[in-house]
């Protein structure tokens, strides 16, 4: 059992809110969190995987209610009765009794059935964890799209800066008559496109950081702030081969051990209903004792009575119910099996994808980091001959639309490589392997 809960992140709560219930919280903690602690907070209050939590603890009482087979069963009773005949009430009658009974033995059915519920019990807690993964790789997609709106807040604030100073450059040469009033007309284009796309990202930021909120159970109008990851996060350095990747997710995969877990089940459900067509031996015993007037009828038994015994029973013929339980379990059992195979396919298929796709989010990132690199050389080159009169304002508009381009390529790169890492490692069942505690970005 010690794999059923392979995040530990919920464990224990953060020191930001290790004094409260995090439930009792209604507003987002202060200063910046990182996507640890922003992970532990919604981990604590989410409900779906609180909900998941109670299904895992009802099957654990499942069963420890199974070893009870184990133990006698006791049973007590009592009767006080005034009984009436012949027009009259006779006096009242006190009866009190003890019995007890214990399976000897049933041709190892009961520990079929403790066995059953033990892999029903495990399957419940890789269902957990699976639930527990899943929540967490959404709240990493939503905690980088909050870091990639942040990004394109920030350059969109820097091109407008550019903007501004290309809008006073083509003023300053109108004035001296070097330029053509079109060049103010274009900068004061660009400036205005420039404030619509400062516009345009500060909406996204606040759509994204409410996606983040609601993830939390938090109310979409608060704010939250949130650290970068560091910039060697997600390197080439940190890859592993697709062949050890394969080995983790046979290993750690939740919904991999679900499907042997539901095997087991299965097959320990077949041998049930095969052992309950064969013999099984109790021992039981009794102990009564009867207060009965003398003149009541059938007065005359001892006070005090008891009995033991020796009990074998076998069914023999209950309308072929039995044969065809017996078959239902078989069938059962090989559906399972199939189901595992089928989730195996698929699980490695999935390994497979999100390495891919990992691979293919690195080299993404590599160039459009040389694209920035080149657009930044660009619009500098394109500034610095607009201003001694070598190029055109198209030219450094151009330019400049490049360069904008270009950031938001490399920072939707840039946070698409750590989601699509999350991805892997949700991928292999290890979500935690994906995460990494985010500092400023040096």
């Amino acid at each position: 059992m010690k794999k059923i809960l392979l995040i530990s992140l919920c464990a224990l709560p953060t020191q930001l809110w290790a004094v409260q219930d995090c439930m009792s919280i209604t507003t987002v903690p202060e200063g910046k969190l990182t996507l640890q602690e922003v992970i532990e907070l919604g981990l604590c209050r989410n409900p779906e995987t609180a909900s998941a939590y109670l299904s895992l603890e009802s099957a654990r009482f499942s069963k420890n209610a199974g070893y009870a087979q184990y133990l006698p069963s006791i049973s007590a009773s009592g009767s006080a009765s005034l009984p009436y005949r012949n027009k009259e009430w006779s006096d009242w009658s006190y009866g009190a009794s003890i019995s007890a009974s214990y399976l000897i033995f049933d041709f190892g059915k009961r520990l079929s059935d403790v066995n059953q519920l033990i892999s029903t019990w495990r399957a419940t807690g890789f269902d957990y964890s699976e639930s527990v993964q899943n929540y967490v790789y959404g709240i990493i997609g939503a905690y980088y799209a909050l870091l990639n709106a942040d990004a394109d807040v920030i350059t969109a604030q820097a091109v407008l800066d550019v903007s501004q100073t290309a809008k006073k450059t083509a003023d300053t040469k109108f004035k001296a008559g070097s330029v053509a009033k079109a060049d103010v007309l274009k900068a004061d284009v660009t400036l205005s496109s420039s404030i619509l796309d400062l516009e345009r990202a500060k909406n996204n930021r606040e759509i994204a950081k409410g996606n983040l909120l609601a993830k939390l159970s938090f109310p979409a109008e608060q704010n939250i702030e949130i650290a970068d990851m560091p910039s060697d996060f997600g390197s080439e350095a940190e890859n592993e081969s697709i062949e050890e990747l394969i080995a983790l997710a046979r290993e750690k995969r939740p919904d991999l051990l679900r499907a042997t877990a539901n095997k087991d089940a299965a097959w320990h459900r077949r041998n049930s209903a095969f052992l309950s067509n064969l013999p099984s031996i109790s021992a039981s015993g009794s102990l009564s004792w009867n207060d009965t007037p003398g003149e009541v009828f059938n007065s005359g038994q001892d006070n005090i009575s008891g009995s033991i015994g020796i009990r074998a029973s076998m069914p023999i013929f209950a309308g072929f119910a039995n044969f065809y339980n017996v078959r239902s379990a078989q069938v059962n059992y090989e559906r399972a099996k199939e189901q595992e195979r089928l989730t195996v396919d698929n699980a490695m298929l999935d390994v497979f994808t999100a390495y891919q796709n990992y691979k293919t989010a690195q080299m993404v990132l590599k160039q459009t980091g040389t694209l920035l690199a080149s657009a930044k050389e660009s619009e500098e080159v394109t500034a610095s001959m607009y201003k001694v009169g070598k190029a055109t304002m198209l030219d450094w508009q151009t330019a400049l639309a490049d360069l904008a381009d270009a950031h938001k390529q490399n920072n939707a790169a840039k946070y698409d490589l750590f989601t699509k890492r999350a991805a892997l490692a949700l991928a292999i069942g290890d979500i935690k392997e994906g995460l990494m505690e985010g500092g400023e970005n040096e």
